[in-house]
């Protein structure tokens, strides 16, 4: 029994040498780095993986974003004419003439299709830009 509690003591000392110890090991870089490597990526794109030296990775992300904008651009632009489409369908002015060739459940239909592909284009482009400030960001604390 006594034996137990002369080992117990030495058990608590050594965890809490090892708890202790954590410090010393641990990362040394200041957070000042980390949180101007998140700002300069941030406020443009990329600009982190610049100072943190992963160049390859900078044409990805200015790819990833311009192809979202692209499509984002694309959708709208083809939205906004089956609406027009749809509005000259429905107003009920013989002046105005439908030249899609597409039903009012079409157009209605096409609408929903462009309008979503487009909300999932800007989705897609506030992500691309999110992981790219989470990126300069993992990639400042390694």
């Amino acid at each position: 029994m006594k034996s137990l509690k002369y080992y117990t003591h030495k058990l608590i000392i050594i965890l809490f040498a090892i708890l202790i110890s954590n410090n010393i090991y641990g990362q040394t870089e200041s957070g000042d780095g980390i949180q101007k490597i998140t700002l300069m990526s941030t406020i443009c794109p990329g600009l982190g993986q610049v100072y943190n030296k992963k160049y390859w990775k900078i044409p990805v992300i200015y790819s990833a974003l311009g192809t979202s904008i692209y499509y984002y651009i694309k959708n709208n632009n083809i939205y906004h004419e089956y609406r027009s489409a749809y509005i000259a369908e429905t107003d009920n002015d013989s002046n105005t003439i439908n030249n899609s060739g597409y039903s009012t459940s079409n157009l209605i239909t096409l609408q929903d299709f462009y309008r979503n592909q487009r909300d999932l284009s800007g989705l897609l482009f506030l992500l691309t830009y999110c992981l790219n400030i989470i990126d300069a960001s993992v990639d400042a604390h390694l």
